[in-house]
């Protein structure tokens, strides 16, 4: 039976030329797109998603690239749910026919991606559909777009993917229970985006210390404030450090989702005692300690708080945010600590990057 690939197995396929299935999440379109690279979008490949797939086939990019082919957004006002970035539809200016057949089409994806091609060898519109990966890859925007092209940059290739959503016989879209058998009868591997952006978090440098200086806190004294820099977004997190902090001293350690409705109105469903408190132990520990507070890149936080979905919306943003205080705690030289939160589920976003919690210690509100 098919399982769930690594994010290096299917680098490895696409780094062979192998089309795979990559599955999004639940609050997304819980969809399988089949990927290939472009650079191995050949016609018998895109026959293939033709045929089986049966979903739109559409070419990831990303937006250096679509600057240089000088390709105009389809909307002016992009009112998709998921922020699908379309550009005008493309076609090869020579060495095609209609257009439309499998042939033509790689001939207009092979012209797309050659470095030494530009805006007068496509003409618009046509049967190619541009989508635009958002500059960060799959840890700016969870999708399919970013997916293709981060998976092909990894793999040492051209930074373009093919893309084609899996339909089911009868129209309906395929969901996971569809895509394995689906998988096994084409002999294509299956990963998911979440595995693909852990992945990335885990291998990659996200953040710099941009300052660093004393911090005396109305919670104490002989704190030092260290400000870092998201390579990502450019959002900045603030980390507070008391005493001196080795990888083989236990530290207790903070990983804090920063919330203005919380943290400085006071909301009091959510727990607005949390960084008063954790501060407090903090100051009266007799070891190192270190409180890191994340600032959430989306800039519509507040109101998606606000609108009712504060606790989905925490659950699902935390393993980012996890995984960004990770690096920071790494860069920090923290090894073995002491997690002080009330929650007792699994930190994989931590331990993922080599962060050893020894111990858990509840946060005590005044």
């Amino acid at each position: 039976m098919t399982t769930i690939a690594t994010t290096d197995e299917i680098i490895d396929e696409a780094r062979n030329g192998r089309p795979f299935i990559l599955v999004d999440a639940d609050d997304r379109e819980n969809e399988g797109d089949i990927i290939v690279p472009a650079q191995f979008a050949t016609p018998e490949r895109i026959n293939q998603m033709a045929i089986h797939a049966r979903g739109l086939i559409c070419l990831a990019i990303t937006a250096q690239r679509a600057r240089e082919l000088e390709l105009s957004p389809m909307s002016s006002d992009n009112r998709s749910g998921h922020g699908t970035a379309f550009t005008v539809s493309i076609e090869a200016r020579e060495g095609v026919t209609t257009g439309i057949s499998a042939f033509d089409r790689a001939r207009t994806i092979s012209v797309a991606i050659n470095a030494h091609c530009g805006p007068r060898d496509l003409v618009s519109p046509g049967h190619v559909f541009p989508l635009v990966a958002r500059d960060g890859g799959v840890l700016v925007r969870a999708g399919h777009t970013e997916a293709a092209v981060d998976i092909s940059r990894l793999a040492g290739l051209i930074p373009a993917g093919v893309i084609c959503e899996v339909m089911n016989a009868d129209g309906t879209m395929a969901r996971l229970p569809d895509l394995i058998p689906f998988a096994e009868e084409h002999g294509m591997k299956i990963g998911t985006i979440a595995d693909l952006i852990a992945w990335r978090r885990r291998t990659e440098t996200l953040v710099e210390c941009v300052a660093s200086g004393p911090f005396d806190s109305h919670y104490g004294d002989s704190f030092t404030i260290h400000v870092y820099r998201d390579l990502v977004d450019n959002g900045e997190h603030v980390a507070l450090v008391r005493g001196d902090i080795r990888p083989d001293r236990d530290t207790l350690v903070r990983v804090h989702q920063f919330d203005l409705t919380a943290d400085l109105l006071g909301y009091r469903n959510a727990h607005p005692d949390y960084v008063p408190a954790a501060l407090r132990q903090m100051a009266a520990h007799d070891g190192p300690a270190v409180a890191v507070f994340v600032q959430d890149p989306d800039r519509a936080s507040i109101s998606r708080r606000v609108l009712g979905g504060r606790s989905e919306y925490a659950r699902l943003s935390s393993e980012r945010d996890y995984g960004i205080g990770a690096q920071i705690l790494k860069d920090l030289g923290v090894g073995r600590m002491a997690l002080l939160t009330s929650s007792t589920r699994k930190m994989a976003a931590l331990e993922g990057f080599g962060l050893e919690i020894i111990d858990r210690r509840a946060i005590v509100s005044a």
